[in-house]
């Protein structure tokens, strides 16, 4: 089924997507031999008063050329849905997700059906300590003189390349997240962020590839979060205290990111006015923690309207008692004051800022974030996360997981981004012990929200000799998904919010070698059917016809969230989706083309587009669907497309 795919890449270059992505916008500037028109595009920019730069800034690195390559190729693996997990109760009008593989293939199974949706991705990738366990993990499928040949560099080149194999260097580094990213960017919806966590090892190396990715003027800026309490004794010269958090846009856009309320945390003791500034009520249950006797001391702010208290003053039952003398410089009248208050316009009195005013039209207002992620934000630490790992599983399962974030961090994050928009799609695709994925079921629950989660892990092994495979869970992805139940659970019981808790769960799978082979060979005008090329798509989760309608249907904009039905022909069952019908198993005869082609012209059934596996109709059963797809009467247009 990924026959087409596989032909596709044999004659892809490294800048194969941003060519494309350029046909795709710009497909008045390319002839109808694919060359692009170079000339007039340059006229083009000259109308619009663009200069074309001849020199500037850019990063290179070693294995630059192969990572762009990677992120054109197609992905050669197929999507499998976990039948039995996602026919739960919980989970079978789920609309989160749980994909199981690697993230540069998920990434591009995503774009099929998530490309321009996803608003918000945080991210936490390795961070190439050099003792953090990142080695760069191709394995390479080419020899120096192949990969040359691809990507047009030396083969000297190619065979430095080939050896960042295992490797935890820089550029081992960079090329590892290069294509990811790329990805990334085209999955973000035009007004969507990406968070990326990352230490000072590659941090100024990651601020260049994200300039070039998504663009200098994208950079939105860097969080310094407190990750220690007390920080790292290892460096005697330096205490490591926070981290780095990146935040880029795909593109500038109107609105602000949420940081808090604006002014709430100026609103302590409500003061009401009377009949002037100098009159001031109380409410009776008022304490002041800085009063001695009564006495509030003076001096103690120049707040927005700039009042100084000139001398102390007491209070008693809630009203000021005692003569008071302010310094200040009141710009309204009375008149407008009065009017105000009217409005609901609110007097403060704040033991940090002083006197202050309240607007009535800045109750629901927003001030941007700081740069500085701290506790004073109501956000935890490193800690913090682990402790929190540590109650939901009652075992030590959280020390896999030495550099985890707390729940707080991700919810703050994603609130910043999706305050006004709760049913936003929330991506992390290293999600490790899914902290994203908690962190929003979390804010749903508090905010009524209904955003969703996809969340990518690859099955890493977890070694014999540690506390979680003790435990019972052999790759990282079964503690993240143990750690979305029980945090789903655990919610439910304090909250009872009516929020997803359940997930659709995939896994991503590699066909063998031979049925590679025979895909990417494969040429069904002349190839007689020998082998059931459906069966060698079984596995433990599924059987090959629903890896491969689950596969068409994502490739196909359906998402992996939505359920074919089936529909019968004449005696042959196929399975259809809006208005696409799609012709799978084996067994279609002349009898069910023919009401096939009944159903379209009467308007029975109502499709656009017949979507068939090659290798399971007979070639001349193939012919007769082809031949009367392209006859229908009244006007009928259905497209055929044939995939192997």
């Amino acid at each position: 089924m990924i026959g087409n795919k596989l032909q596709e890449n044999e004659n892809l270059k490294p800048n194969s997507l941003e060519i494309r992505k350029l046909k795709e916008t710009f497909p008045q500037y390319f002839n109808n031999k694919g060359e692009f028109k170079i000339d007039k595009f340059k006229d083009f920019l000259k109308q619009e008063e663009v200069e074309i730069s001849k020199e500037g800034y850019e990063l290179k690195f070693l294995g630059k050329s192969y990572a762009k390559y990677l992120s054109s190729l197609e992905t050669e693996t197929y999507i499998s849905p976990d039948v039995e997990h996602n026919s739960k109760e919980e989970n079978i009008n789920s609309e989160n997700l749980y994909i199981v593989g690697d993230n540069i293939d998920a990434l591009k199974h995503l774009l099929s059906s998530y490309a321009g949706k996803i608003k918000c991705i945080y991210i936490d990738p390795p961070y190439n300590t050099g003792s953090d366990g990142f080695v760069y993990p191709d394995n390479f499928q080419f020899n120096p003189e192949e990969l040359s040949k691809r990507i047009g560099i030396t083969e000297e080149e190619a065979g430095r390349i080939l050896e960042l194999a295992g490797k935890s260097t820089h550029s081992a580094w960079l090329t590892f997240m290069y294509p990811r990213l790329v990805l990334a960017r085209d999955l973000l919806s035009e007004d969507g962020v990406i968070f990326i966590s990352i230490d000072d090892n590659e941090q100024a190396n990651l601020k260049l590839i994200c300039d070039e990715i998504f663009g200098e003027e994208n950079f939105v800026g860097k969080f310094n979060w407190t990750r220690k309490k007390k920080g790292a004794f290892l460096n005697k010269k330096f205490r490591v205290m926070t981290e780095n958090i990146m935040l880029y846009q795909k593109s500038d856009f109107e609105g602000a990111f949420f940081g808090e309320r604006a002014y709430s945390d100026k609103k302590q003791p409500i003061v009401k006015r009377t009949n002037s500034l100098k009159e001031l009520i109380f409410p009776n249950d008022l304490v002041y923690t800085t009063l001695k006797d009564g006495s509030y001391p003076a001096n103690i702010a120049a707040g927005e309207t700039e009042v100084t208290f000139l001398k102390p003053f007491e209070v008693r039952n809630g009203k000021i008692v005692s003569e008071l003398i302010t310094k200040a410089r009141y710009i309204w009248t009375q008149d407008f004051l009065n009017d105000e208050i009217d409005k609901g316009t609110e007097i403060y009195l704040s033991n940090q800022f002083g006197f202050n005013v309240l607007r009535s039209d800045q109750e629901d207002k927003i001030k941007a974030p700081s740069d500085i992620i701290d506790s004073k934000l109501n956000v935890g630490t490193n800690e913090d996360a682990s402790s929190e790992i540590a109650k939901i599983f009652n075992t030590n399962v959280g020390v896999m997981f030495d550099y985890a974030k707390p729940v707080s961090l991700i919810i703050y994050l994603i609130n910043m981004i999706t305050y006004n928009q709760k049913d936003s799609i929330i991506l992390d695709f290293f999600s490790g012990s899914a902290t994203t994925a908690h962190a929003t079921m979390q804010l749903n629950s508090e905010d009524k929200g209904q955003r969703k989660y996809i969340m990518v892990q690859l099955p890493e092994e977890i070694e014999e000799n540690k506390p979680a495979y003790k435990a019972g869970y052999k790759t990282i992805d079964q503690i993240g998904r143990a750690r979305i139940e029980k945090a789903a659970q655990k919610i439910k019981e304090e909250t009872n919010a009516d929020i997803d808790y359940g997930y659709k769960l995939y896994y991503l799978a590699t066909p063998e070698e031979k049925t590679l082979m025979e895909l990417e060979s494969f040429e069904p005008e002349i190839k007689l059917i020998t082998d059931d090329m459906v069966s060698v798509f079984d596995n433990d989760h599924s059987s090959g016809k629903e890896s491969i309608l689950a596969t068409w249907l994502n490739e196909d904009g359906y998402g992996l969230t939505m359920t074919s039905l089936p529909y019968k022909l004449e005696t042959y069952q196929a399975n259809l989706m809006d208005k696409s019908l799609y012709i799978i198993d084996e067994g279609l005869e002349d009898e069910d083309v023919m009401t096939l082609i009944k159903r379209i012209e009467d308007e029975t059934l109502d499709i656009t587009r017949v979507v068939v596996y090659v290798h399971s109709v007979r070639f001349s059963v193939l012919q007769e669907l082809r031949k009367n797809l392209k006859v229908l009467r009244n006007n009928k247009n259905v497209t055929l497309i044939e995939r192997f």
